[in-house]
């Protein structure tokens, strides 16, 4: 029987998405290697509560202003769930404009921790429910590379990025 994991990196394959594997103590040195700068991202601090997964010496801009965000070819923010059926990522909206930093770029770098892949949607919703009852905050389910085929063709990219990337931290 598959794990959640490798249910979910399949799914993530048939929906286009490239995924990479990494230690807590490679994290910073493995995501210098996985965007394409310039990049920006949100501080990870506000998705894991783990000092190693920050974006403090590496190469994308943390905070980004709405200058950086329009230079910006990498958008970088944490994942709050994989969901292995789907090959989906629950993004949850920060004050710090997450959802910009994901939608608003080329190549979106999701960070998840291999602890926080679920098997199924209904897990999923059983998960991130108690915590949008109580806070009122929202999840965005997303999978894959923005797409539309409303006028023929198959178009990547029109509606957010073209490119996903997850980055699953090992371990924990």
């Amino acid at each position: 029987m598959a794990t959640a994991r490798s249910s979910f990196e399949s799914s993530l394959e048939d929906v286009g998405v490239s995924v990479t594997s990494v230690e807590t103590a490679s994290f910073r040195e493995q995501l210098d290697e996985t965007v394409t700068p310039p990049a920006v991202g949100v501080p990870l601090e506000e998705a894991f509560d783990e000092p190693s997964l920050s974006l403090a010496d590496t190469s994308v801009t943390g905070d980004p202003t709405p200058a950086t965000l329009r230079e910006a070819t990498t958008g970088v923010t944490g994942a709050q769930l994989g969901i292995g059926d789907y090959g989906s990522l629950a993004l949850t909206p920060t004050d710090r404009a997450s959802e910009l930093v994901s939608l608003f770029v080329d190549r979106h770098v999701a960070v998840l921790r291999e602890s926080d892949i679920v098997p199924d949607m209904d897990t999923a919703i059983e998960t991130v429910h108690d915590e949008i009852d109580r806070t009122g905050h929202s999840v965005i389910l997303a999978t894959g590379p923005s797409a539309t085929a409303d006028m023929g063709a198959l178009v990547t990219g029109a509606h957010g990025p073209r490119d996903v990337h997850v980055l699953i931290v090992d371990g924990e």
